[in-house]
């Protein structure tokens, strides 16, 4: 199997850490047949071409052979003899055939074999790389010992490429403390902590008086055709059982994961933002260090972005507020390239905070927008792409465009980023942009001529209130899409994608509502509360009807899809309609009323515009209901009524 990344462990072999060696993996003997001691090799290395691998270990033989097989090529296989055996080390000189890889090493000793460990091996050329005057930064990138030329590279301000010997220099201030490079299509980097991308090198901030170098390396594959996750919204903060559902989530995900990634399909995932809760970073001790190690529970690399809610809650202005998740996480913006797709991850919460100070959490206010210095950097590193007809998918948490309501049928499209027009001229040149965003725990949809917003609801739902112990076992957005991820299909530039709600087969893309059950009280549905308390919530829903319509939520729904309804036999006209969902409203409020709370105004039911009504004859006529998305697969009810309405309905 061909997928470098596909593995959690492989990742982690590549995390810097010794491992001891043992030979339990290895049925063939006992780890003690040969006799050597003190066995160890470290997990990843980089060295030069031709030179000495030295290893610790004691009572090795020059004339023992170290067997080193390629994990991922198995057919590629070196057998090297022992030199420079000292009292606890020993070397290997690797041939100059070599390539870099993550390899099995076995010690071979006549007729017996003892397994000594895994490592990744890189091959750096052997390149010195003299200063340049007013240059701060240099280094090389690198594949399998031979230079990468124009990979672009940036300090997140200034970006330049390396040269045809993969040699880069930068003028950097080191405002940011890293450099990072876009890694070129094609490529891959290490990851460390099983699934975090190292396109980045820690820098000496703001220390502009010593030259440093920072080399990278790449590992050569083929991820022309590759599958990307999309997640957004986390919320943790170990609280409303959320550890307890996210587990849950991981399950769903690293099945997804699995499934998509057969055949050898490259998969990769990218987070959205809002991974942490600020509110309780200090009052619970789970701040970003914490979510991180849930994160990185996910099976595939994971590129992330941070959200409003991922800035110190102490600190009162956007820069001081981001430190810790570029010292935690990773850069705030940068760009990587996956085959033939370019991507743009932003950070677009400029976050004020104001009243905070160390010690006192402040108001959590912020602007939507990119700030200037971000924008300058997005136009410098697209100018490198010199096709236009490149696939462009720009990530970032807040949305670009507002939640669109209806004028008619006709959805209405406003802007919600501050300077969304200068990202428009930005992108203009672009026929293909795509545009990722989270933040509102909701789906939807906006089209333009030459590029598309896809809002992605939320992995915690309504913040995990719905899955609580004791609500109503259900995991369920505010518009009433299931809390979820994307699944993206990339095939050269050819772009497909749906949404996976946790828990549900990929084919669950709608629900239906017979609108005659769909009486909201408080006697059903909060006991504890009363019928006037819950109608300010349930609206028309706490009015009982019997006029046959029927509620279709459709919660990826594009302008390409089609909805389609009949009643023994004959076509019914459907109607998309701008509402709120009647599952949330039972699933968040009532239960919140239930238990004398007043439901938080962030988390009540949104209207949406995902939603298609239609009338039958009868009040129990069966309903046959046919959905086919924009890349023509088709999902379906047969819809037999009265239908029920309750918390864990479908």
């Amino acid at each position: 199997m061909k997928t470098s990344w596909k593995l959690l462990g492989i990742c982690l072999l590549m995390a810097g850490t010794l491992i001891v060696s043992c030979g339990n993996d290895d049925t063939r003997i006992s780890p003690n047949a040969i006799d050597v001691n003190g066995i160890s090799v470290p997990s990843s290395i980089t060295i030069t071409n031709g030179s000495l691998l030295q290893l610790q270990g004691s009572g090795l033989k020059t004339t023992d052979i170290v067997e080193l097989i390629n994990k991922e090529e198995t057919t590629l296989k070196f057998d090297v003899s022992v030199s420079s055996v000292q009292e606890q080390t020993f070397g290997i000189t690797l041939p100059e055939e070599f390539i870099s890889g993550t390899y099995t090493l076995t010690l071979i000793r006549d007729e017996k074999r003892l397994k000594l460990g895994t490592m990744n091996i890189n091959l750096a050329p052997n390149t010195e790389i003299p200063d340049k005057a007013g240059m701060t930064l240099k280094g090389v990138v690198f594949c399998n010992g031979k230079g990468v030329p124009n990979v672009v590279v940036s300090d997140g301000f200034e970006v330049t490429t390396t040269d045809e010997k993969g040699i880069y220099y930068l003028p950097s201030l080191k405002k940011n403390g890293y450099v990072f490079i876009s890694i070129p299509g094609n490529y891959e980097v290490e990851c460390q902590n099983n699934n975090e991308p190292l396109f980045y090198r820690r820098v000496t901030q703001n220390n502009t008086s010593t030259v440093e170098q920072k080399d990278f390396s790449l590992r050569q594959v083929d991820n022309i055709h590759h599958k990307l996750f999309v997640m957004t919204d986390f919320h943790l903060a170990d609280r409303n059982n959320d550890l307890k559902q996210y587990s849950s989530f991981l399950t769903d995900v690293n099945q997804t994961i699995l499934g998509e990634s057969l055949g050898g399909t490259k998969v990769y995932g990218i987070n959205l933002g809002d991974l942490s809760w600020e509110l309780y970073w200090y009052s619970n001790d789970f701040a970003l260090a914490e979510c991180m190690k849930e994160l990185n529970k996910i099976g595939c690399p994971t590129f992330s972005l941070p959200g409003n809610h991922d800035n110190d809650p102490y600190k009162a202005n956007d820069w001081d507020a981001e430190q810790p998740f570029k010292n935690t996480v990773c850069p705030t913006y940068y760009s990587f390239n996956l085959g033939n797709v370019h991507y743009v991850m932003m950070d677009n919460i400029q976050y004020l905070n104001t009243n905070g100070a160390e010690g006192v959490i402040g108001d959590r206010n912020y602007n939507d927008i990119i700030v200037d210095n971000q924008m300058k950097w997005l136009e410098k590193d697209l100018a490198f792409i010199t096709d236009n007809s490149t696939p462009v998918v720009v990530a970032m948490h807040a949305n670009l465009y507002r939640n669109p309501w209806l004028l008619g049928s006709e959805p209405v499209k406003t802007t919600n980023l501050q300077n969304a027009e200068k990202l428009k001229e930005v992108l203009s040149r672009f026929s293909n942009v795509q545009i990722l965003t989270g933040h509102t725990h909701i789906n939807f949809t906006i089209e333009t001529e030459n590029w598309m917003e896809h809002n992605t609801a939320a992995v915690c739902a309504t913040w995990w209130w719905t899955g609580k112990d004791g609500y109503a076992d259900n995991h369920i957005c505010k518009d009433g899409s299931p809390g979820g991820y994307s699944v993206w299909d990339i095939n050269n530039k050819d772009l497909n994608w749906y949404y996976k709600g946790i828990g549900f087969n990929k084919d669950y893309q709608f629900r239906a509502y017979d609108l005659n059950e769909t009486y909201i009280t408080a006697e059903k549905f909060a006991p504890q509360s009363t019928n006037a308390k819950l109608a300010v919530y349930a609206g028309t829903y706490a009015n009982k009807r019997n006029d046959n319509k029927i509620l279709i939520n459709v919660w990826n729904y594009d302008s390409k899809w089609k909805i389609e309804v009949t009643e023994n036999g004959k076509p019914l006209e459907v109607n998309r309609v701008y509402r709120k969902d009647p599952l949330h409203i039972i699933s968040y409020e009532a239960l919140r009323l239930n238990v004398d709370s007043t439901p938080t105004d962030s988390f009540t039911t949104d209207n949406t515009a995902h939603l298609f009504e239609v009338t039958a004859s009868s009040p129990t006529s069966t309903l046959e209901i046919k959905v086919t998305d924009r890349f023509g697969n088709i999902y379906s009810e047969t819809m037999t009524r009265p239908k029920i309405f309750s918390c864990n309905m479908k």
